[in-house]
């Protein structure tokens, strides 16, 4: 457990009790489903309960309905079949998806406005909240599981090869020059792996550099957009760099999704860039070396300064088909979830990042970040700025299958088949003949 962790119970604590007249019998049911398993399920389990002691009139009742995407597909069967949830949890690939489910959705925004609930949506980090607003600000689903790509490198294999590790590579650059002093110094065979490729090498490689993954903001102007990321001469660059890297080590390709993580753990290679809420992962499977945590690198070839990175997880979404005290209910459980007590908790004990600008804030003055070095490397590289139409997200349709899409056509540019080029353009192309049957979907 990692230190400054308070608990739920100790936020529940701090809430106001307000059990009335209302007998537990008469309170309603809100029911949640969501995609957190083992410790994070227990976790959604506990921060139920507290809401549920904090008042009488609500019992929010959360139910495990698989992963992600099991879950969205369990999600539109049931609002179809007429028994939805009232809340369900969707990663943000989905967030297209579902804000072209006509009449399903009850936006958030809406939702606090009729229930007459206190909601102040500045009060949001913008980089988190960006993602499921609409381009006038408007908030669509509640974040909650929100995380961003870091870097995780070995200090001990950093002293090794005689590098600072007080003093991270920051630049592309640089990584690679760290990268082969590690592999020529025989620290390790591999200077850096990453995971979830697509997500960081490309997507917020784009958002760092302020360059356009898509057209249509990124997918928010409309379901007309169309992937354009094979377009710049600086997203192609970086391919092509992460090709040549991997002939003498400098980059070792580990696989898709969390698959690379092993090769950073066995020591095989010195840096890892992953999740933010890869924290207690990387903590709990390196206990034979120290390790720190740095931001993502960024090109000062390409951009004066980068911008913010841009987020994985999910976030909540209110479906349609409840009875208006239900709303009522859901309303004040996203108030309670969005109190700086909570929030702080859920940031502590997951590494995924708060919500608030008071859970931020909170986070700080109970001296967490001085206790776990490096938990706070996320929330600075999502808070550099405002965010650009080409860092706040993306938002496309068929985001899942594309991101498939695009990681098949990197592996076969690692294996020699393709040249960078060849592989973004076959990407790009098979991703937009996707984005074209979403677009008719919803026309």
């Amino acid at each position: 457990m990692v230190k400054g962790y308070r608990g739920i119970a100790g936020v529940a604590a701090l809430s106001t009790l307000a059990l009335g007249a209302t007998s537990a019998s008469a309170a309603t049911d809100i029911v949640w489903w969501h995609a957190m398993e083992g410790g994070l399920g227990d976790k959604v389990n506990e921060i139920a309960e507290g809401f549920n002691q904090s008042q009488s009139d609500y019992v929010v009742k959360p139910v495990y309905k698989g992963t992600y995407s099991e879950n969205m597909t369990s999600t539109i069967a049931a609002f179809r079949a007429g028994n939805a949830p009232a809340i369900t949890q969707v990663y943000e690939v989905g967030t297209a998806t579902m804000m072209n489910a006509r009449g399903a959705i009850y936006p958030v925004y809406e939702l606090m406005a009729d229930t007459d609930q206190p909601f102040d949506p500045a009060s949001y980090l913008p980089a988190v909240t960006g993602y499921y607003s609409t381009t006038d600000g408007e908030m669509l689903s509640l974040p909650f599981n929100s995380s961003t790509p870091v870097v995780y490198y070995n200090r001990d294999l950093f002293e090794k090869a005689g590098l600072d590790p007080d003093a991270p590579p920051t630049t592309w650059e640089e990584v690679a020059q760290a990268g082969k002093r590690i592999v020529d110094s025989g620290a390790a065979s591999c200077g850096f792996t990453t995971t979830w490729p697509s997500w960081i090498q490309l997507e917020n490689f784009a958002a760092r550099h302020d360059i356009p993954f898509a057209s249509e903001q990124n997918g928010f102007g409309g379901p007309a957009a169309r992937l354009t990321f094979n377009d710049s001469k600086a997203v192609v660059a970086h391919v092509q760099d992460l090709i040549d890297w991997q002939k003498n080590g400098v980059f070792g390709y580990g696989g898709r999704e969390d698959q690379a993580s092993p090769r950073f753990f066995s020591g095989r290679c010195a840096m890892l860039m992953a999740s933010s809420a890869s924290y207690a992962s990387v903590r709990d499977n390196t206990e034979n070396f120290e390790f720190g945590v740095a931001p993502l690198p960024w090109d000062p070839e390409v951009i004066d300064q980068p911008k913010n990175s841009i987020i994985g997880g999910a976030s909540l979404w209110v479906l349609k088909g409840q009875d208006d005290d239900v709303y009522q209910g859901v309303a004040r459980f996203f108030n309670y979830l969005s109190s700086p007590e909570v929030q702080a908790d859920w940031h502590q004990f997951t590494g995924y990042l708060p919500i608030t600008d008071k859970a931020y804030a909170l986070t700080r003055e109970q001296h967490f970040y001085e206790e776990n070095p490096g938990t706070e490397i996320a929330l600075k590289q999502m808070t550099e700025g405002e965010p650009s139409d080409n860092s706040r997200g993306l938002r496309l349709g068929n985001m899942p299958q594309i991101r498939e899409v695009i990681e098949e056509e990197l592996e076969r540019a690692f294996s020699g088949d393709k040249s960078a080029q060849q592989a973004l353009d076959s990407a790009a192309k098979r991703g937009n003949e996707l984005l074209e049957q979403f677009e008719r979907s919803v026309r």
